[in-house]
C-alpha cells in the first residue's frame, strides 16, 4: 500500500546567532512557537486530528532532550492523545522527519501529521557532550580530522582543486545578495513566525527577520577573512553557514485527505533517499544521495527545474553543482539565498529548504519538479525530490 504524501504548509521562527537574540530563549520554546505558528495558519486543522509529531535535534540534551517530539507537542497545547518521537540525523534532522513522518502516511497508518526541527547551537555548541569511540581513530575508520566539519569541506577542496576559494567566496556572496533581494521583495518574511526573545540588556523583543545576513558583503572583504580550519585554507566564516538557533515545522498529509479538508498542497513528494560517504568528505554527500533518489523517481537530473541545497559550506554546494554540470550561478538554485546567509541551525534546517522549494513552485508553474538536498556529519547525503502541484507547463500565473 502506498499513497501520495503532499506538504500542506512550513514555518519557521527567524534564525538567530549563536549567543545573539536567543540567548535567554529556550530550544523547545523556540520549537513550540513554530508549531504554534503553523496550526494557526492552518484553521481548518483540529489539533486533535493530527496524529504524530516527530521533531528532530541534532544535540538532544537540556532543552532539546526529554524527547523533544513529544514535550513540544504537550507544551504547544496539542491534546494529550497526540503522541510525539524524537529524530537524530544531525544537519538533516528535519528532513529525516519529514521523511519518516511521509513513510507513515503513505503507509497508511497517518493521515495528518507534523514533522519539524530546532537546534540551539548558542545554548548546546555542536558536539556538546559527544564521546567519540576510541576506535574510530584508533582503527583508522575515520580520518582524525572527520569530526571537524570545516575541515572535511577543506578536503573538499583538495579533491576538487578545480573548485577555487573564489569560486567560494564568489558564490557566498551571491547567496547574501540573492537573500537581500528576497528580503526587499517580502518573500522571506512571509514565512517567519515572530517570535518572543529576551535578553538581559534589551529585555523583551519580537524577532521577526534573521539575525544573520550580511546585505553588504563584497569579494574584498571576504578574502580578506581568515582560514581557521587550515593555515592558508579556503574555507573561511564568510563561506559557511555560521552558528545559529532555530525551529522549523510542516504540515504533512495524504493527498486524499487533503483534498478532504479543501487544502491546497504546496508540494507532492516524490522519492526520497539518503546514501553514505567517506565521513571525512561529508560535504559530498548530496550527490550520491541525488543520484540515488533520482533512480529510485525515474528521473533525470535534467528534468529539476528548482534546486534547495543546503550551503553547510560554499564548497559543499558547488562540488554538487560541479558534478551534476550545473553552473555555479544557475538561478534554478537557492533561489532566495541559503544558509550561508540566513543560518543554518543544524537539524531545523531541512524544512527551511522545503519551505523555500514550495514557495519556488508557486512562483514558477512551468516547473514540475524540485529538490531538497544536504550533506551530513559523519559522511551522508540526504535527499528529497517534490512535484510541483501547481505545475502547468507555462510560465508566470
Amino acid at each position: 500500500m502506498s499513497r501520495t504524501v503532499v506538504l500542506v504548509d512550513a514555518v519557521r521562527t527567524p534564525f538567530g546567532k549563536a549567543g545573539g537574540m536567543y540567548a535567554g530563549t529556550r530550544a523547545d520554546d523556540l520549537m513550540v512557537r513554530a508549531i504554534r505558528g503553523l496550526l494557526e495558519r492552518n484553521p481548518k486543522v483540529d489539533p486533535a486530528a493530527i496524529e504524530d509529531v516527530a521533531i528532530a535535534a541534532a544535540t538532544q540534551t537540556g532543552d532539546q532532550g526529554m524527547n523533544i517530539g513529544r514535550s513540544a507537542a504537550l507544551l504547544s497545547g496539542l491534546p494529550n492523545t497526540v503522541p510525539g518521537y524524537s529524530i537524530d540525523r544531525w544537519c538533516a534532522g528535519a528532513l529525516t522527519a519529514v521523511t519518516t513522518i511521509a513513510g507513515a502516511i503513505a503507509m497508511g497508518t497517518n493521515e495528518i501529521a507534523i514533522a519539524g526541527g530546532v537546534e540551539h547551537m548558542g545554548n548546546h555548541p555542536m558536539g556538546e557532550l559527544m564521546d567519540p569511540n576510541p576506535r574510530y581513530l584508533a582503527e583508522r575508520i575515520v580520518e582524525q580530522d572527520a569530526l571537524a566539519m570545516g575541515a572535511t569541506a577543506e578536503r573538499l577542496h583538495d579533491r576538487f582543486p578545480q573548485l577555487t576559494k573564489e569560486r567560494a567566496d564568489r558564490y557566498a556572496m551571491n547567496s547574501q545578495l540573492k537573500t537581500a533581494q528576497a528580503y526587499a521583495e517580502g518573500k522571506i518574511q512571509r514565512d517567519l513566525i515572530p517570535t518572543a526573545a529576551r535578553s538581559a540588556e534589551l529585555g523583551w523583543t519580537i524577532a521577526t527577520v534573521d539575525e544573520a545576513p550580511r546585505p553588504t558583503t563584497t569579494m574584498e572583504g571576504l578574502a580578506t577573512l581568515k582560514t581557521p580550519f587550515r593555515p592558508a585554507g579556503r574555507v573561511t566564516p564568510g563561506n559557511a553557514a555560521g552558528l545559529n538557533d532555530g525551529a522549523t515545522a510542516a504540515l504533512l498529509m495524504s493527498e486524499s485527505e487533503a483534498k478532504k479538508r479543501s487544502l491546497t498542497p504546496k508540494a507532492k513528494l516524490v522519492s526520497f533517499a539518503f546514501a553514505g560517504v567517506a565521513p571525512e568528505i561529508m560535504g559530498y554527500g548530496p550527490v550520491p544521495a541525488t543520484i540515488k533518489a533520482l533512480e529510485k523517481a525515474g528521473l533525470s537530473i535534467e528534468e529539476i527545474g528548482l534546486f534547495e541545497v543546503n550551503e553547510a559550506f560554499s564548497i559543499q554546494v558547488l562540488s554538487f553543482l560541479d558534478h551534476f554540470g550545473i553552473a555555479d550561478d544557475d538561478p534554478r538554485v537557492n533561489i532566495y539565498g541559503g544558509a550561508i546567509a540566513v543560518g543554518h541551525p543544524l537539524a531545523s534546517s531541512g524544512i527551511r529548504l522545503i519551505l523555500n522549494l514550495a514557495r519556488g513552485f508557486e512562483e514558477r508553474p512551468d516547473v514540475q519538479y524540485g529538490i531538497t538536498t544536504m550533506c551530513i556529519g559523519l559522511g551522508m547525503g540526504g535527499t528529497i525530490i517534490w512535484e510541483n502541484p501547481h505545475f502547468t507547463g507555462k510560465s508566470g500565473k
